[in-house]
């Protein structure tokens, strides 16, 4: 299993280390789709017991990362391209949204430090860097909306999909297209225009979306 070992038997928090480690290892692909979680094998890599091991899987399994199957316990989730769709058809409702309710409170400050991302996005030549760079991107737009529950269902929505991300944005060599797009909504952020920039969300969710799908085999 490709998780670092650690010693947290004296952390008080101990589920949520596990919980947080794990949660990185999936969305990071560290951990493929259908790999077991082995709840002693965990235990013993972060040097406590089963019980915090047993609530962060449990966890896991309510954010939809995490599956029980019969005669296998839990696994690493997977998605059938018509799940993968309905997730990206959330964040297509959800996301616009936010971006709506977070424009008007942006600062110049929030908006110099979106500029930098969307650059350094542009600018990216490492694969394994490209979700990240997209997160962070997004992410910096969206703080400043006060939507605190939409914020939470986009996170867990794009938590779940984050690999199946990744991989669009090489298979279909989609890095170009989303700079441009990241540009465009930055523009529109900028320009103090919300609706313009709530609309380009969304085309630029479902873009990506229409182009994961093409490149991801039939269920």
């Amino acid at each position: 299993m490709k998780l670092k070992s650690m010693d947290i038997s004296a952390t008080a928090s101990a589920s949520s280390i596990v919980f947080e480690a794990l949660r990185k290892a999936i969305i990071g692909g560290e951990l493929a789709e259908g790999e077991p979680l082995r709840q002693d094998e965990i235990a013993q890599l972060f040097n406590t017991s089963r019980i915090p091991v047993r609530e962060a899987i449990s966890r896991l399994e309510e954010q939809g990362l995490v599956r029980t199957q019969r005669y296998k316990g839990a696994v690493v989730a997977g998605f059938s391209p018509r799940e993968t769709a309905e997730i990206f058809d959330l964040r297509a409702l959800v996301e616009p949204e936010i971006m709506r309710d977070a424009v008007p409170r942006m600062s110049k400050e929030l908006l110099s430090d979106a500029r930098e991302k969307c650059a350094a996005f542009s600018s990216a030549t490492d694969p394994m860097a490209y979700g990240d760079l997209n997160r962070a991107f997004h992410e910096t737009l969206y703080s400043a909306s006060e939507l605190r529950y939409f914020r939470d269902v986009s996170n867990n929505a794009i938590d779940r999909v984050e690999r199946q991300i990744r991989a669009q944005l090489v298979m279909s060599n989609g890095m170009e297209r989303a700079g441009r797009e990241h540009f465009a909504i930055l523009e529109a952020c900028e320009k103090g225009n919300a609706d313009l920039a709530s609309e380009l969300t969304r085309a630029h969710i479902q873009g990506a979306k229409a182009s994961l799908l093409e490149h991801l085999p039939a269920s």
